[in-house]
């Protein structure tokens, strides 16, 4: 399955902003939530290709969402990519264990992001 449409979730306004922009110029349509609440409102919605996830944000954190979309069957189809401030290899362990396919860190670097996301998709 071709990725043509990426949820993007982060609390930070220009964290959101940033990554909407590079995914948008290498050609995805973009969806933003602020926060792992908006995200599962939103892929119970409208089920996009991808979601992209901060880690740390207030209420559910990334590790959450994670957890909660690939544990159910009707989202669990949806790969999550985990960004994350730290670079521990805590961080990448826990994500993957929670069902995330990648694990970038801030801040992202624009060739490694579409790097997985061509990889996933």
């Amino acid at each position: 399955m071709a990725i043509q449409t990426i949820l993007v979730v982060d609390d930070s306004a220009t964290d959101r902003f940033f990554l909407t922009e590079m995914l948008e110029t290498a050609g995805y349509r973009v969806i933003g939530a602020e926060s792992g609440e908006e995200c599962l409102t939103k892929v119970s919605a409208n089920p996009p290709d991808l979601v992209l996830c901060d880690v740390v944000m207030p209420g559910l954190t990334g590790f959450q969402v994670t957890r909660t979309l690939t544990k159910n069957p009707a989202t669990a189809h949806i790969p999550v990519v985990l960004c994350t401030g730290k670079s521990q290899a805590t961080d990448l362990a826990w994500a993957l264990k929670m069902g995330a396919k990648a694990c970038v860190t801030k801040p992202v670097v624009e060739a490694d992001l579409l790097a997985i996301i061509k990889t996933i998709g």
